[in-house]
């Protein structure tokens, strides 16, 4: 591996996370299951950061063939990332009822409501998946909702591939580093996408990012990574400010050409403003972010009636399909945190520069002379 200039550590107040990883930026790109894939991991590694392969929802071919195009194309580190829940099964009155929530949608659309809906895969962390993380032995190994088994962990470890988890609260933090985290990433409130949360389910009691990150700081001792409406130059400086040791950042990567998302969706994102997102489950049956629209309003944000995850997304798949046909979003996840309005349409690559860039100048300014 290409080892990491001195001056170039140097230039942050923390370098741990750089020495753990082996990379020159402290920037990790969040992985954003179904948004992106092995283009913009490479385009973020290959400009000094730490890109992410998304595998939550890909089969063990797809995850194969995505981590060997990665290898192919560049030496840099990638992130794999995993989800790592307890499967839950919805009762068929579960989906009934959640069906029947949804039936007038059907009916406005003109959909078969008795018609089978389509299983979206969403699979936690597996024997066949630990398999292609021994084969290929990415650096970093990333899980949401925990972490899995102690037996597939040890696994994981012996592959020689680090280990990171979200933490949403400083009791999950401290949980992570107990069970053999090398690094933890604190998920603040204002993040887009699923909440990681996995000790707790009360989101009302969930702290914001820049209160989150100095508390896990002081609980832990292994690096700590902020993610949560982090999306350029000023958010990455204040979290280094804070005691991180890194940042985490998907929203701001959903701009870019390498982003696998619809026209629709990036409309959506550039017309999306502060007070536009909010927390719901309806899409997925478990908490997170997204820009709020018609069925957010309409049914949740947060509804009891929803299946368990993943089992919810299913039902909605076909009104999100016509709906989208006709050009609206009143069906589809539109996952995205609290700071898309910084958002700026540029390479993936050219983006990583960038923001570092930009944090480091704010860092020297910040610096006693």
């Amino acid at each position: 591996m290409e080892q990491i200039q001195p001056e170039v550590k140097n230039m942050w107040p923390d370098s741990r996370l750089l020495d753990l990883v082996g990379i020159e930026l402290p920037i990790i790109q969040a992985p954003m299951a179904g948004a992106n894939g092995a283009a913009m991991a490479i385009a973020v590694s290959e400009a000094g950061g730490l890109g992410s392969l998304p595998c939550a929802m890909l089969d063990a071919a797809k995850t194969r063939n995505e981590l060997e195009l990665f290898r192919q194309t560049t030496a840099k580190p990638i992130n794999t990332n995993f989800f790592c829940h307890s499967p839950q099964e919805s009762t068929p009155e579960e989906c009934a009822r959640w069906k029947d929530e949804l039936a007038n949608y059907y009916i406005e659309l003109g959909l078969d409501a008795s018609e089978e809906a389509p299983s979206i895969l969403r699979a936690p962390f597996s024997n066949a998946m630990c398999e292609i993380v021994e084969q290929h032995q990415p650096k970093v190994v990333s899980f949401h909702f925990g972490l899995p088994s102690p037996e597939l962990l040890s696994r994981v470890k012996a592959a020689g591939s680090v280990v990171l988890s979200s933490a949403t609260s400083v009791e999950e933090a401290r949980w992570l580093e107990a069970h053999g985290c090398d690094a933890i990433i604190a998920q603040g409130y204002e993040a887009g996408g699923h909440r990681g949360m996995f000790l707790a389910e009360d989101i009302s009691a969930q702290p914001g990012t820049f209160a989150l990150v100095p508390q896990v700081v002081d609980a832990v001792d292994v690096p700590v990574i902020a993610a949560g409406g982090i999306a350029d130059g000023r958010g990455i400086a204040a979290a280094f400010a804070l005691g991180a040791a890194g940042v985490q950042i998907g929203t701001a990567y959903l701009f870019t050409p390498e982003a696998l998302i619809t026209d629709l969706y990036r409309a959506a994102l550039r017309q999306a403003k502060d007070d536009q997102t909010a927390l719901t489950n309806v899409f997925t049956g478990k908490p997170a972010r997204g820009i709020v629209n018609r069925i957010m309003r309409e049914v949740g944000p947060m509804s009891t009636r929803v299946s368990a995850f993943p089992a919810a997304g299913s039902p909605l798949a076909p009104l999100k399909q016509k709906a989208e046909a006709a050009g609206a979003t009143d069906f589809t996840s539109l996952w995205s945190g609290q700071s898309a309005s910084l958002g700026r349409e540029t390479g993936s690559g050219e983006l990583t520069r960038q923001l570092a860039a930009d944090a480091q100048r704010r860092l020297t300014m910040l610096s006693p002379t």
